[in-house]
């Protein structure tokens, strides 16, 4: 693999987009909720100064769309993934380039719109949106002229052939800390899942990836959102006291759905030390952190450091705090701009694009399914003493794919 990346690679905590020079190379209305991230402390994320957007960054020859909400619902957040795409613009030393930003206004019709008028003026490749109805829309308009969208939604159900999901996904990370428990000797599993579409997504993957560890499902529990109780008292014989059927319990919830749980799991006997709690990235929270029923619980999440950079450099900039969501564009415009200089008339082509080692970007290696769903390297977190430490790394190569 060879790193491409310029000015980026000699940036201190960056990491540049490597593409592989042979065949090795959310959004919020998503399943999976938004987020802060881990450790460095981004506690908050700020809105970006309230400044005029240029309506296009860079002056080159080729032509991408970047669209995001900068008015409407999201626009905060639209404004931030606008400024990290001309972050990695100015990192890449300015590359043949041109970034058409276009905004959606927070809605499937304004996505359609801004999609059909990117590409009526030469846009080869969509990057955005960030909402899953919109990223619906402006891939059909993009599919209707055989072009390419990189999406920044976190509901795998938008992706598609040629829409492809650039996000945090559920999915990859419920294959992670499965594997990494089955590893560590866990081979019974129960989990209390919500009653939520995120819930749907995650146990669909659970159950996959646990029989395909050939490890033993012993019970599933739903629940109303931030009602968990009844839903406990049915699995306290399965997760509870010194006749606890299973070794590893699944809950994957939001956190404030997580801190309320907590208190309820310890007042009907649930021991970590005996059981262990695994969860998603989620529980990357002081509110999940904190709980005495989580101590010793392991959680798969995409590794901090490129991100911790990434913000820091963000803030001097913009002088605000990047929202988590905000490295998505930094990574997709990275992308870009490797595939303009390698690839050729082939750099968005599928092929291209699927290529089965991926690339790797601030939140670890990813690469893209010809089904549109990507795949990432994620860590494997440890809860210690109301804190988040690394016990197993984020790999540097993906594995065999999901398909």
């Amino acid at each position: 693999m060879a790193g491409i990346g310029g000015r980026t690679a000699r940036r201190g905590g960056l990491a540049c987009v490597v593409l592989a020079l042979s065949a090795c190379v959310g959004g919020p209305d998503g399943p999976r909720p938004e987020t802060q991230a881990a450790p460095p402390p981004v506690a908050e994320a700020e809105a970006p100064p309230a400044v005029a957007a240029a309506p296009r960054i860079g002056t080159g020859s080729i032509k991408v769309a970047l669209i995001v909400p900068l008015t409407g619902q999201g626009a905060a957040v639209g404004a931030a993934l606008r400024n990290a795409a001309e972050l990695a613009y100015d990192d890449f030393q300015k590359p043949d380039l041109q970034i058409l930003v276009k905004d959606d206004r927070g809605t499937p019709e304004g996505a359609r719109e801004a999609a059909q008028a990117a590409l009526g003026e030469g846009a080869e490749l969509v990057l955005g949106p960030l909402f899953a109805a919109n990223v619906q829309a402006a891939g059909g308009a993009a599919r209707a002229a055989g072009k390419p969208v990189v999406g920044f939604s976190t509901d795998a159900g938008v992706a598609a052939r040629g829409v492809y999901l650039i996000s945090f996904l559920p999915q990859s990370e419920v294959d992670r800390i499965v594997d990494e428990a089955s590893a560590a000797g866990r081979r019974s599993f129960a989990a209390l899942i919500p009653e939520t579409s995120y819930g749907n997504a995650v146990e669909a993957q659970f159950r996959e990836a646990v029989a395909r560890r050939g490890a033993r499902l012993v019970a599933i529990e739903r629940y109303p959102a931030g009602q968990p109780g009844p839903a406990i008292e049915r699995l306290r014989g399965v997760v509870a006291g010194s006749g606890a059927q299973a070794d590893a319990l699944f809950l994957p919830d939001t956190p404030d759905g997580l801190a309320a749980l907590a208190p309820a799991l310890t007042r009907a006997g649930f021991s970590p030390a005996r059981v262990r709690p695994i969860g998603l990235a989620l529980w990357n929270d002081p509110r999940v952190l904190s709980q005495p029923a989580f101590q010793g619980g392991w959680f798969a999440a995409p590794d901090t450091a490129g991100f911790s950079g990434f913000a820091q450099r963000y803030q001097a900039r913009f002088g605000a705090i990047p929202p988590r969501t905000a490295s998505l564009a930094y990574d997709a415009v990275s992308l870009t701009a490797a595939l303009v200089r390698q690839y050729g008339t082939q750099r968005f082509a599928a092929a291209t694009l699927t290529a089965p080692a991926g690339f790797s970007g601030l939140d670890g290696t990813f690469r893209f399914r010809p089904d549109g769903v990507s795949e990432r390297t994620l860590a494997v977190y440890a809860i210690r003493n109301g804190a988040a430490t690394v016990v197993r790394p984020a790999p540097k190569v993906l594995g065999p794919s999901g398909i």
